[in-house]
């Protein structure tokens, strides 16, 4: 299947022109009619919100409970691979380019903005900011509703969200390194499909996975760049428009190509280790420039609010206009962006899995990445709703809501390190370090996809030919940079939305394939019984 020779050898043939062709026709229908395009991407997502929101409700409730399941079951201890393998990563390393890959964009943007957004109470985008908040009574701008703020954030970016990454890589990693199939969204579709996953079906499946990852990657591209057109332009005054986005998209794209085509275990490990020893410093400045006990109590507040209303948080389906307005505008809008990332996060922490039990992935992709998303919104969050909530004018008069209010969601971070600082040296500093964040954020995102992209087109080779990392690499800024100049990034993040309907529903049939896959295990019946396939009672130290 893969091409020996030619243009394309290394690749699959039919797949590669596929998905070329595919870029391009998105691409090009998107900017010729931007209005368009939005118009349409925007019908097709707005009929998903109100007519399946308890769909992608239950979807992710169930894809959450067969995480948890997965982590306690029998199951535990089979490995993503041979029983003798072990990982190819520290857990260091691993933790790194787990949390890197995937959440490190959005919540540089959204961290400081979101709870901001849902502590204001003027409903100033035609529905309640918080529902959630509201249904407890706490309507004023409150110690309450910022409890509140953080604990809808949480949830958003918190336990069901990852359990949509968890399970797409823990079934691509266990068909890819124990059942031995290609490397490859496909794949998991084994006991489904059976060898039909190397026909057309296959064929669709892995073309919707690069679908998602050039178009997600794309869309944070516009936004990283947005964000640090504004870093830009408070460190040197640099105009902040489409010209200066456009360059940083191209100019750190360069890198991530470079990073990409030097391979995981140097640029992108590499990189990885690195964003996290600078998060550190940044949270560590957030948290003792700011208020230090107060944020402590504040992040414990919050985390007991977020697992007391977990349950319930997750069922609710809204019924009122104003409140399905906010539930398809924010909680339907991010599970169908984490299920949008899902191929593309999915097949990439499977790729850094191999030789880990199950438990030991279910545990570490869940846990510690969303502990690490807790910490930064509690902190950064946090940092920007306290600076509001002791305004000097008066509680909400700091002026970060108000940018929030004009969509200007960027700029609440350097907003909000502008109020820790007070300007001058240390407000530079800071903002810098922010600036740079961003960059090496937005390096490891694209490296990641490029090596995804280019590992499904090689049909699961996890080596792929370096040329073509560097063509996928400048495909993808080429299409972040095209858009952005067209204006068209948001309708393309639309269609990204829209385009997680069929991935959700592979998804769903991946974790049936899996499961089903598991309970045939010979391993399994070891770890829960004793007895190897010949019926040979094993010993208590080998057992598990």
């Amino acid at each position: 299947m893969v091409s020996d020779k030619g243009p394309f050898k290394g690749l699959h043939n039919g797949m590669s022109i596929a998905s070329k062709a595919m870029v391009a026709a998105f691409v090009v229908f998107t900017v010729l009619n931007v209005e368009l395009a939005g118009k349409l991407y925007g019908s097709i997502r707005s009929w998903v919100e109100s007519a399946l929101s308890w769909y992608y409700i239950s979807s992710v409730v169930v894809l959450f409970f067969v995480c948890l399941f997965l982590m306690f079951s029998r199951f535990g201890s089979i490995r993503l691979g041979d029983d003798d393998s072990r990982p190819e990563f520290s857990n260091f390393s691993w933790f790194a380019m787990l949390f890197s890959a995937s959440v490190s964009i959005g919540i540089m943007f959204f961290g400081v903005a979101e709870p901001l957004f849902y502590f204001d109470n003027s409903a100033g985008w035609g529905y309640p900011n918080n529902p959630f908040a509201d249904r407890l009574g706490h309507t004023g701008l409150t110690p309450e509703r910022a409890v509140d703020a953080v604990r809808v954030t949480n949830f958003h970016w918190g336990l069901h969200g990852w359990a949509i990454y968890t399970i797409t890589g823990l079934c691509l990693g266990y068909f890819a390194f124990r059942k031995k199939l290609p490397l490859t969204f496909r794949s998991a579709l084994y006991p489904i499909l059976g060898d039909r996953i190397y026909g057309p079906a296959g064929h669709a499946v892995d073309l919707l996975a690069i679908f998602g990852t050039v178009f997600g990657i794309a869309t944070s591209l516009g936004l990283g760049a947005t964000q640090m057109a504004q870093g830009m332009n408070v460190l040197f005054g640099v105009d902040s428009g489409i010209l200066t986005q456009v360059l940083l998209v191209l100019g750190v794209s360069v890198v991530a190509t470079l990073s990409a085509v030097s391979g995981i275990g140097r640029g992108v490990k590499i990189l990885s280790e690195w964003n996290i020893i600078l998060t550190i410093v940044l949270i560590l400045f957030f948290l003792f420039a700011g208020p230090t006990q107060w944020l402590v109590g504040f992040f414990l507040n919050s985390l007991g609010a977020y697992v007391t209303h977990f349950v319930p948080m997750g069922f609710w389906t809204a019924s009122e206009p104003g409140d399905v307005a906010w539930q398809g505008g924010w909680t339907i809008f991010y599970w169908g962006w984490w299920l949008s990332w899902a191929p593309f996060v999915g097949m990439f922490i499977a790729r850094i899995s191999k030789g880990r039990t199950i438990r030991e992935f279910m545990f570490g992709a869940m846990l510690v990445p969303t502990a690490m998303a807790f910490i930064w919104i509690s902190i950064f969050g946090g940092n920007a709703l306290h600076i509001e909530m002791n305004a000097v004018d008066g509680v909400g008069s700091a002026g970060l809501i108000e940018m929030v209010n004009n969509w200007n969601l960027g700029g609440t971070l350097f907003g909000t390190i502008d109020g820790l600082a007070g300007g001058g040296a240390l407000t530079w500093i800071i903002s810098a370090l922010a600036t740079f964040l961003l960059a090496t954020w937005f390096i490891t995102s694209s490296d990641s996809g490029t090596l995804v992209v280019t590992t499904i087109l090689s049909m699961g080779n996890p080596h792929p030919p370096k040329r073509y990392r560097i063509i996928w690499g400048g495909a993808q800024a080429l299409v972040a940079a095209v858009l952005l100049m067209a204006g068209g990034l948001g309708a393309l993040q639309t269609a990204s939305i829209a385009a997680a309907l069929p991935t959700s529903i592979l998804v769903v049939l991946m974790a049936v394939g899996v499961l089903k896959s598991l309970m045939e295990d010979p391993r399994a019946e070891i770890a829960h019984g004793g007895f190897a396939p010949d019926g040979t009672v094993l010993d208590d130290d080998l057992r598990g």
